[in-house]
């Protein structure tokens, strides 16, 4: 009987919990110049526009660098450059992957979104 009990008090306290973590990142919105940014909005924007070459998550692939690497940690290459790279193209410097194009067809507001998610991957794994 008290592992019964004992099963239902852990379960009642993690079910909550695991919810709450959920929606946090389902829900979280961040104001960003102006216009509200989600994760979700983010990591959709990102797959759908970066993931082709920079990887699922920014993890890299054969054709791009990872984006949740130290080399892109807010200090080395700040928001501006982002912008920049997708607007003019990037000249290989850190990596051998060859030059980036750039990308047409893509707002400031979508690149904003795509930007607060890559940040939000960096910081999960410790990239500040």
């Amino acid at each position: 009987m008290y592992f019964i009990k004992l099963f239902f008090i852990i379960l009642a306290i993690y079910i909550p919990v695991s919810c709450v973590q959920e929606a946090d990142v389902q829900d979280q919105q961040v104001s960003d110049n102006g216009k509200a940014s989600s994760l979700i909005d983010g990591q959709k924007l990102y797959a759908k526009l970066c993931a082709g070459c920079h990887g699922r998550g920014g993890k890299g692939t054969k054709q791009g660098p990872p984006l949740i690497h130290k080399i892109y940690e807010p200090s080395h290459h700040n928001d501006a450059s982002f912008y920049r790279a997708v607007k003019k193209g990037v000249q290989a410097h850190h990596w051998q992957f060859g030059n980036m194009p750039p990308i047409e067809n893509i707002s400031d507001s979508d690149m904003s979104t795509i930007i607060f998610y890559v940040r939000h991957q960096q910081r999960k794994v410790g990239i500040k």
